[in-house]
This record gives structure tokens, C-alpha cells and sequence, in this order.
């Protein structure tokens, strides 16, 4: 007697598992010009093995002598792989079964994904298709009704993944409800232009609850949730989001008790750019490049940035400082004149509750006309959610460099500076609670206006206010703890990188926050 038959079971269900919905449904789904799952993480891993968890869980229905007549897999494939060398967790929906709204044992497989990446402490990539739940059931097969009542919510495990390891994820196809909850709860997020959407829930049920008639792409397509914060980057194709997510995580340490990576650099450290002695015009009112700026300071082709179609104004990333991992906010002046909005101020936030989280230096490049002001910025509370970049600012624990590269004005200004900042200023940096022009309509409108030139008076004014708004007297005050030279930025940088790297050892571990506006 031998256990033969139970053993060759076990196979036929692995095998089933891996025809997911069928050839018909993959060739629909094929058809609609997006991968599956399984040809997903192939595409993601390369070359690297995937260690799939659970393959095969799903159920099975028999005939009276106990074969399987009819086997659903579970529709979330789960295992470890390999990205950039280094065990990750890698999951996601299988659309071919039930558009990805999870069965059974396809919601604890989902669930699992984070409980797996927590135990082993390595990153978490979802790439996610699926409506979520149905109103369809289980057909006439008994089941339970809800949780067993003492159980861990569901969505505590997705919210302390992200507490310990980095946490990526995809919409690669259209995503709603309980998946696109799954994606906003990720340190990086993309999204693929043409095949993918992200909603709370998918035209039908808007036009049955609203009277709205709209289709997916009206509703979440990559135009309108790349500007509303939902997903972080967008690209052309799943190959090009295999390649973002990949990339990402070479920034990334492996868990909050690791550091990032430090790598072989051969981008001198002393370099030192022509183009950053005149970048910065002398006419206050011209914008100029600071993305440009960013990408002469630091490691060449190194810059990632993440967000770039939200919170225009303010400008986030991941990059390399003589091969070290850095996050790098900037304004960018030729929105707004770079005033933090409402939404810029939640983005530079984020960028520093990620570089908190995960122990990365921040670089900040300060260009800060203030607090966006106007109506728009009245509704929007744009002082609330700025107060809140304020407060994270003040209370990051990573180290940080400001280079005051241009204006410094108002209560927005203290969103730029942590406890210990390394501060550096070029001698195009002016500081004060307003800008001259503005400040001088406000604390001398009456003088102006009963001048025999108005204009004139304004311009005299003006210049007379800005002559005393040199950098030099920081310097001289050692309110600074250097007035440099603009090319002189990067080489002053890597050598900050080295004075800090030994400090980034006792920040390992988790971080918490308090309240905040």
C-alpha cells in the first residue's frame, strides 16, 4: 500500500494551477494586449527562479471515484524571486480567473504576500489587476460569514509591511477596490498608460450610485491619477514598469535593519560643471532648470524621480552621492515659483517619511518663495498639509544637506531644514519672511501710491531691500555652515556623505512619528 495516487493528485492540481483561467481566457486576456501573472513575474525576474508559495491551492471538484473533474486555482500567484540579486516577494492577481476578484484561497494568498515579506524581511512587489470583491458567491457551497471576531483586521499586515520593508506596486491592467487600496498602500507605485486604470470602483457601479456615465479611462486612467497622487510614474509598457520597479529597489535597503546599498561609483567626486556657476539667473523673475540643477550635482544617471506629474512645485526622488543612496526634494520654480502647495506639500512629505523609514540621507535643494497663497490654496488648506511637511521635517531623523540655491521666505522655508542639517548657500540665495516684491507692496503701499512715479518708487524700493539681502553676511554670522561657490556643490556633498555614513548605522530599525497638522 502506497501513497501513489495522492501523490500524483498533488502534481495534476500544480499543473492545473498553472493553466490559470484556461487557453481561452488567457487569449482574451492576450487579446486585451496585457500579460498574465505568471508571464508577469517572468518578465520581472529574468532570469531568476521563481519559488512559488501555495501552487496548488484552489479547489477541486470530483466524481464519485475521487478524480478531479474540475479544479479553480487560487487567483494570486505568490513565491520568492530574485531582484538585483536579492531575495524579494513577489505576488499578484490572476485576471484570467474572475477578473482577479480573489476566491478563497486566492484572498490568503493575498494576504499572505505581506506576511511573507515581514517574516523574511524583504521588499513586497504587487502587480495588481482586479475589481476586487463580487457580489457573485461561492455558489450553493456552505460557507462562513465574516472573521472570526478577535481576528487581526485584514489591513493591519498591508500597514505594517510598509513599517518594515520597501513595498512596490503595479497596476498593470484595471484596477479597483480592495487592489487599488493594496497599490496606495506602497512606497512606489506605476502604472501602465494605455491597458491600466485605478478606481474605487469601475463604471457600472459609479453610474449605478451616481448617474455618472463614464468609462474606465474617464474615471482612472494614467492622466488623471499620475496628477491626483495615486500612482507615483507612468510608463508605456508592462516591460518598461518591470524595469521602474527593478530600478526602485536598487535604492532601497533591504528592510529598515539593513541600509541601502553603497556601489562602486567612477563619476569623480570633484566634479565640478561649468553650467552650475550661471544656472541660476540674476533676474530673480526668470526660472531656470532644476532638474538640470539635480542632475550636474549628483551622480551621473543617477537621478530617479518619483511623482513628477504631482505636486508640480516641488520635486522628489531617489539618487547617488559618490555611490551613496540619497533622497533628493527640490522646488521647481517654473511652477508656482516652486511655492508648496497643498499637494506639493503631502509629496515632500512623503519623500521624507520614506527617507526616515528607511534611513536614506536627504539632499534638499531650496528654492521657497512660501506657502502657495489665493483662493485655490485657501480650499485646498495648503497651510494645513504644509505645517505637516514642516513638522516632518523638523522631526527626520536621517541627515540632511540644504543647499540654498536661490529664495528662502516665509514659515514654508522651515520644511527645508532637519535637527543637524548640513546647510550650504550659493551667493544667489536671498532670504527673508516675504519676497522684496511682495513685501514691499504690503509694508510700503502707501508710500508708493503717493509718489509723484509710483512705478519708480516700487523699483527704488526694491533695489534697496535686495542690496541687503546678500548671503555673505550668513557666512560672515556662520549662519551657514558654507557659502560656496554653485560648482563647488557636489564635491562638498560627497565629502558631507562621508563625515554621515558611519551616523546611519544607529538609525536602523523602525521609526514612529507623533501627530501631525
Amino acid at each position: 500500500m502506497s501513497w501513489h495516487k495522492e501523490s500524483l493528485e498533488i502534481e495534476l492540481r500544480r499543473e492545473l494551477s498553472k493553466q490559470q483561467g484556461g487557453p481561452e481566457a488567457i487569449e482574451i486576456h492576450h487579446a486585451k494586449g496585457r500579460l498574465t501573472v505568471r508571464e508577469r513575474i517572468d518578465g520581472l525576474l529574468g532570469s531568476s527562479k521563481f519559488e512559488e508559495h501555495g501552487l496548488g491551492a484552489g479547489f477541486a471538484e470530483k466524481d464519485d471515484d475521487g478524480s478531479i473533474k474540475d479544479f479553480t486555482p487560487a487567483n494570486y500567484v505568490v513565491g520568492f524571486g530574485e531582484i538585483n540579486g536579492r531575495r524579494t516577494v513577489v505576488g499578484g492577481e490572476d485576471f484570467t480567473l474572475k477578473g482577479g476578484s480573489p476566491n478563497g484561497a486566492g484572498l490568503r494568498k493575498s494576504i499572505y504576500s505581506e506576511e511573507l515579506a515581514i517574516q523574511f524581511k524583504v521588499p513586497l512587489v504587487r502587480m495588481l489587476e482586479g475589481g476586487g470583491g463580487s457580489v457573485a458567491g461561492g455558489g450553493d457551497r456552505p460557507k462562513t460569514v465574516g472573521s472570526p471576531v478577535l481576528s487581526e483586521p485584514r489591513f493591519k499586515v498591508i500597514a505594517e509591511a510598509m513599517n518594515v520593508v520597501p513595498v512596490v506596486s503595479g497596476a498593470m491592467g484595471p484596477v479597483a477596490g480592495f487592489p487599488a487600496g493594496r497599490l496606495v498602500a506602497s512606497h512606489f507605485s506605476v502604472m501602465v498608460k494605455e491597458t491600466s486604470q485605478v478606481m474605487v470602483a469601475g463604471p457600472a457601479l459609479v453610474e449605478r450610485a451616481l448617474g455618472l456615465s463614464l468609462t474606465k479611462e474617464q474615471l482612472g486612467g494614467w492622466r488623471i491619477q499620475t496628477r491626483s497622487g495615486i500612482v507615483d510614474n507612468a510608463v508605456d509598457s508592462e516591460e518598461d514598469a518591470f524595469e521602474e520597479i527593478r530600478r526602485f529597489l536598487t535604492y532601497m535597503p533591504q528592510n529598515v535593519w539593513q541600509l541601502s546599498e553603497r556601489i562602486e561609483c567612477d563619476d569623480d567626486p570633484n566634479r565640478a560643471d561649468e553650467e552650475l556657476i550661471s544656472i541660476v539667473p540674476r533676474d530673480s523673475r526668470i526660472p531656470f532648470d532644476m532638474r538640470a540643477l539635480i542632475r550636474h550635482v549628483v551622480d551621473v544617471q543617477s537621478f530617479f524621480e518619483i511623482a513628477p506629474d504631482y505636486g508640480h512645485g516641488q520635486i522628489i526622488g531617489l539618487a547617488r552621492l559618490n555611490g551613496s543612496v540619497v533622497g533628493v526634494i527640490a522646488n521647481d520654480c517654473a511652477h508656482f515659483a516652486g511655492a508648496m502647495t497643498a499637494q506639493g506639500s503631502q509629496k515632500a512629505k512623503r519623500m521624507m517619511e520614506l527617507c526616515d523609514t528607511f534611513h536614506i540621507p536627504i539632499v534638499n535643494f531650496l528654492d521657497e518663495p512660501g506657502f502657495m497663497i489665493g483662493p485655490e490654496a485657501e480650499t485646498s488648506a495648503a497651510i494645513k498639509y504644509g505645517m505637516s511637511a514642516v513638522c516632518a521635517a523638523v522631526q527626520s531623523t536621517v541627515p540632511w544637506a540644504t543647499v540654498a540655491v536661490h529664495k528662502s521666505f516665509g514659515v514654508a522655508s522651515a520644511a527645508h531644514y532637519a535637527p543637524n542639517t548640513y546647510k550650504l548657500a550659493w551667493p544667489s540665495h536671498e532670504m527673508g519672511a516675504l519676497p522684496v516684491q511682495g513685501g514691499v507692496a504690503v509694508a510700503f503701499h502707501r508710500e508708493i501710491k503717493e509718489a509723484e512715479n509710483p512705478e519708480a518708487k516700487r523699483r527704488e524700493l526694491e533695489e534697496r531691500l535686495m542690496a541687503n539681502r546678500s548671503p555673505f553676511p550668513l557666512m560672515e554670522s556662520f549662519a551657514v555652515h558654507d557659502l560656496i561657490d554653485p560648482r563647488q556643490t557636489r564635491s562638498s556633498l560627497c565629502r558631507w556623505i562621508e563625515w554621515i555614513e558611519p551616523s546611519l548605522e544607529e538609525l536602523k530599525g523602525p521609526v514612529s512619528w507623533g501627530m501631525r497638522p
